[in-house]
């Protein structure tokens, strides 16, 4: 299982839900643009700070916390 080391959790920032590297942006707001049917680089344009990564490791936390899979996840320091 490869390392999700984008998605990050802080209780400062966004009430300790899982960010894209730390930054406001929740892993919820990325699955819920892509299930409206936005693109990966419509998502882009739409928050030019990301990254490509960060959506698809964004969907992989989302399909893990669903299976419920042990994934190793980068602590916030």
């Amino acid at each position: 299982m490869e390392l999700l080391e984008r998605i990050t959790f802080n209780p400062a920032v966004m009430g300790g839900k899982p960010c894209i590297r730390g930054m406001r942006v929740t892993v919820g707001t990325v699955v819920g643009l892509v299930a409206t049917g936005k693109t990966i680089p419509e998502i882009l344009e739409l928050y030019p700070y990301l990254e490509a990564e960060d959506i698809k490791q964004a969907l992989s936390y989302a399909a893990w916390r669903v299976e419920e899979i042990e994934v190793p996840l980068r602590p916030v320091a």
